[in-house]
Order: C-alpha cells, then structure tokens, then sequence
C-alpha cells in the first residue's frame, strides 16, 4: 500500500494507492467519513473497502479530505470535499486513462460526496454507498440519479435513521434505467462494530454480482 502525495485544490492531499495489476484495469476510489468526527481514510470500513476493491484487481485509491492527516486546507462542509475527489479521480485516471470502468464507494460523509461526484463523472458505473447521512445533508442533487449502486445500513444505526436512508432509496427507485439495491444489516450500529463480515459480505456479493460479464446492470 504505497503512500502517495497528488495535487489538490488546496495544496496536497494524502493517500493510499494500489496500481492495477494489468492494463485496462477498473478504477476504485474509496471516501472516508466525516472529518470533524475523527474520520480519515484509515478508518476500518474504508480499509476494508480498499482492500475488496485492490482483491478483484482495481486500481483502488483512498485518500484523506483537506486538513486531515497529511493533507493541506481546512475542512469545507463537503463543497472543497467534492473538489479533493474529483482531483483525487484524475489523478488515478492520469495512470489508468484507458480503464474500462469507475467506482466510488464511501462511508458516511464520504457516501454523500461519493454521490455528489457521480453527478460530475459520468464514468462512474457503480457506486457502494454505506450509512449514507440521508437525515443529514441534502441529497435531492440526485436528480436523476446517474448509476446503478447499493446502500447499506446498520438496522440499529443511531447517527442516519434507517427510515431516512429507506425515504433516499424509494426517491431514487423511482427513476429509470438504474438500479439501486439496498441492504439492512439486521442489529448493526453506524460503525458496524460487531458485523463487519456482513457488512463487508454484502458488499461482496453486490460486486459479484455487477462484475460478472452476464450482468444485468451495465
């Protein structure tokens, strides 16, 4: 997991960075959760989201927001945030221009940037969005929404109330042309303490899933 330093809006940002394996590899970018609540992108869900996605042979890429760890800026209520990722995509897309495919995947803070950044990139073919803050920030920028991608929630998660995340998925199963899949982890807390095999299981078999040539879902 080689430490990287890539160009930000704000001055340097901070990463980890796994080349592909082969050319034309698929593209993973993995966000972290909320700065101002200690989250950075050695957070466990985001390792272990990092780790799935270099496993299946990705160029897979997590980095720290602006004023966290290494990186330079402050914190700017996610409009520099959503600045950093589009910068942290190019900068993976300058080593892989020929990836046949993008994904972001985030946690929280991440999962609402994550989300915000499929309306700039229409490379982005998948997302994984885990504990999105749906009763938190404003997602109606989800209009429509771009690609098909899974949400995941904790069913005892005591920071995004499952009925607002449940609202987010009804809203988005209304448009056409995508496909949004959504599973409740049944006794799981926001940070997923004590089920993280089935929160990391679910986020195996949705990539099972969309990754087999015979896929449904493009």
């Amino acid at each position: 997991m080689p430490e990287v330093i890539f160009p930000g809006p704000e001055g340097r940002l901070e990463g980890r960075f796994a080349p592909a394996p082969r050319p034309r590899a698929p593209v993973a970018m993995i966000l972290h959760p909320h700065p101002n609540a200690g989250g950075t992108m050695n957070n466990r869900i985001v390792q272990e989201l990092y780790k799935t996605f270099q496993r299946r042979g990705f160029a897979t890429l997590r980095f720290n927001f602006r004023g966290v760890g290494k990186s330079q800026g402050t914190f700017d209520n996610g409009v520099g945030e959503l600045s950093d990722a589009a910068s942290a995509l190019d900068w993976v897309q300058s080593f892989h221009p020929e990836a046949q495919t993008t994904w972001v995947a985030g946690f929280g803070f991440g999962a609402w940037i994550g989300m915000q950044l499929l309306m700039r990139r229409p490379e982005i073919r998948g997302f994984i969005s885990i504990a999105p803050p749906a009763n938190m920030f404003d997602f109606t920028f989800l209009a429509p929404c771009p690609s098909s991608g899974i949400i995941i929630q904790g069913e005892a998660d005591e920071v995004v109330t499952p009925a607002a995340t449940q609202k987010l998925v009804d809203k988005l199963r209304t448009q056409k042309h995508i496909t949004i899949h959504h599973d409740v982890i049944p006794g799981a807390n926001h940070f997923f303490e004590h089920e993280m095999p089935e929160l990391m299981g679910s986020v195996d078999r949705y990539l099972d899933m969309r990754l087999d040539p015979n896929s449904p879902i493009r």
